[in-house]
């Protein structure tokens, strides 16, 4: 487990976000996959963000990159501030 600025990601929570989270923002336009960025938040609380993208030809979510984030950056943790 890397460590991270806001606290250890653990799988389950990573699985948690990609099933039951929350899609605030798409990417239509990357390569070569589209991808999205989905919040949720763990058992415990905290929030998430995961970023997927999809091959529709192999049928797989790809986990692009997981992190907690900023609470400077975001309102909500959904909504980046400007």
């Amino acid at each position: 487990m890397r460590r991270e600025e806001y606290g250890p990601i653990a799988e389950e929570e990573v699985y948690q976000t990609v099933g039951h989270g929350e899609i605030i923002e798409m990417y239509e336009d990357d390569q070569p996959y589209p991808s999205t960025l989905l919040f949720g938040r763990t058992s415990e609380g905290k929030p998430i963000h995961t970023v997927c993208a999809y091959s529709k030809e192999d049928d797989w979510v790809i986990v692009v990159t997981v992190y907690r984030p900023d609470p400077e950056r975001w309102i909500d943790y959904k909504r980046r501030k400007r």
